[in-house]
């Protein structure tokens, strides 16, 4: 099952996130080669800076997927104001229907 991880930024906490960045991406690549990342990116405010991130990902449960997003460096770093999570159906332009 799909599950979308909407995560919203705490306020004036880029810093927060361009520090964790690295580890991020590096958690995402290791999603990514298992096959459970799906997509992933950034909000961008008015400014075209990041302020949250949508993500994609493939877990048997919403546990799982919620086991998932703690795990996340940006989670960890305390970047996120909230994280919801909501199972996902990709109908239009899904790579793997």
């Amino acid at each position: 099952m799909l599950f979308a991880l909407l995560c919203k930024d705490k306020p004036d906490h880029l810093n927060v996130r361009m520090e964790a960045r690295p580890a991020h991406v590096e958690h995402l690549n290791k999603l990514n080669a298992e096959g459970v990342l799906k997509m992933a990116g950034p909000f961008l405010d008015g400014e075209g800076k990041p302020c949250g991130s949508l993500v994609i990902i493939h877990a048997d449960t919403i546990e799982a997927a919620k086991a998932l997003a703690d795990g996340d460096p940006y989670t960890k770093a305390g970047l996120f104001e909230s994280v919801d999570i909501k199972p996902f159906n990709w109908v239009f332009n899904n790579p793997e229907a």
